[in-house]
């Protein structure tokens, strides 16, 4: 291993123990790095994203990397201003800690690096300046997790002609101006990026992996999770993760409605965000008893939520193709259960859950689940009902191939291998 003293610093407004994504697979490539033999510290909030009530240590060594969270930088997300207020305030206070980061440029050419996502927006203006700051010698690598304005713009939030987009639109171009290398999570992204500034060149295209340390398949028979939740002899349809405003539910639940006298039908919504409130004014409108809202579960038992599904509900909302790229998928894959995809075709999943694979100029079907364009309720029904009529050995099938395509391509030790290649290319 090298015993190298230069230095990854990461701007992540999330990161473990938090549950948000971004926080996990920055949690990953940073731990692999310290691995390789790099120092990672992560400047990161003192507090959770979804509730800010939740407060970490302010400083911990996690898997060898250290860990500085910052205060004033999460207020929760219920309230828009707030978090454009809470991602200002750690932009300061990143650029302060980052230009005295040691480590990051030395003597003899030799240099570490800067780490930065989307998420949130103003961290690419925290890295350019702290660029600037020691005197251009610190390589960015840009990691492109979501796209904005582009994404508030599909969904109405602003205008293209308004201030915000331009700025965010500027800043977009002046960090892939001056990245050494931008990595994206799938082509519909890079298409997106690339029309802001051309940098093919020294983009990666690579989609998130999943947690595979905390995800592997639970038997049904020896499922806690489901013991705990009684649901022993139900099909399971199980949405898990950020419940996002481009990610809309409303034709799956007008769908699970018709459902709500099924003696075996079940509907699990796990995690938080904007729709979560969509999903409890179904369950209070029509009083269904067979629809259940939960948290954010552990990371120590991701393994047996996850498992507990008998079909895993993902969603990309029509207009959101492109500048977002929802990696639930990823973790109902590695415990080998069938999706079921509520998003336009073509889309960054539709062809994994179709199962169509180029080989030998020949395309061959062999489906992981279901796909259902937004606003066909009878589709969804249809859906459902079939999952319901399935027999074990169907479903079996389906969630077997699912996991054979994450073993065979898109596993962690892959993906987040390749990831940190990108990380260290370039870097003397």
């Amino acid at each position: 291993m090298r015993q190298s003293k230069r230095t990854i610093l990461i701007l992540s407004q999330v990161y473990v123990p938090d549950p948000a994504s971004v926080g996990q697979h920055m949690a990953d490539a940073a731990a692999e790095m310290v691995r390789r033999g790099w120092r990672v510290v992560v400047l990161t909030s003192a507090r959770g994203y979804n509730d800010s009530k939740i407060r970490y240590a302010p400083r911990e060594v996690i898997d060898g990397v250290e860990v500085v969270r910052l205060p004033l930088s999460s207020f929760g997300k219920k309230k828009f201003a707030l978090r454009i207020l809470a991602a200002v305030l750690f932009m300061v206070q990143t650029i302060w800690h980052g230009v005295f980061t040691r480590g990051l440029s030395g003597s003899r050419g030799k240099s570490g690096a800067i780490l930065v996502s989307t998420s949130p927006p103003m961290c690419i203006v925290a890295a350019m300046v702290i660029r600037v700051l020691r005197l251009g010698r610190v390589p960015i690598k840009f990691w492109v997790m979501d796209i904005n304005p582009d994404q508030l713009i599909s969904l109405g939030k602003i205008r293209p002609d308004s201030m915000p987009a331009k700025l965010m639109n500027m800043f977009n171009r002046m960090i892939l101006k001056r990245a050494s290398d931008v990595v994206v999570l799938d082509k519909f992204m890079a298409k997106t990026m690339n029309d802001k500034l051309e940098v093919t060149a020294k983009m990666a295209v690579l989609p998130p992996w999943p947690h595979e340390d905390s995800v592997e398949p639970v038997a049904h028979a020896d499922n806690t999770f489901r013991h705990q939740h009684k649901l022993d002899g139900k099909r399971v349809f199980m949405y898990s993760g950020n419940h996002g405003i481009a990610l809309p539910l409303e034709t799956f639940l007008k769908a699970a409605v018709r459902f709500k006298d099924h003696p075996r039908a079940a509907f699990l919504f796990i995690g938080d965000g904007v729709r979560k409130k969509e999903v409890e004014a179904t369950i209070e409108e029509y009083g269904l008893t067979n629809m259940v809202s939960l948290p954010y579960q552990p990371m120590s038992t991701l393994r047996y939520s996850l498992s507990a599904a008998d079909a895993h509900l993902v969603s990309v909302g029509n207009e959101s193709v492109g500048t977002i790229h929802p990696c639930k998928i990823y973790g109902a894959m590695a415990v080998a259960r069938p999706i079921i995809l509520l998003a336009p075709d073509p889309c960054h999943v539709s062809d994994l859950v179709s199962g169509e694979r180029g080989q030998e100029g020949q395309k061959q079907r062999s489906p992981i689940g279901w796909h259902i364009p937004h606003g066909d309720v009878e589709a969804a029904t249809r859906v459902i009902q079939e999952v319901l009529d399935a027999p074990e050995e169907k479903l079996g099938a389906m969630g077997d191939r699912a996991r054979h395509v994450v073993e065979t391509g898109l596993s962690k030790p892959t993906l987040c291998g390749a990831f940190c290649d990108v990380m260290e290319r370039g870097l003397k």
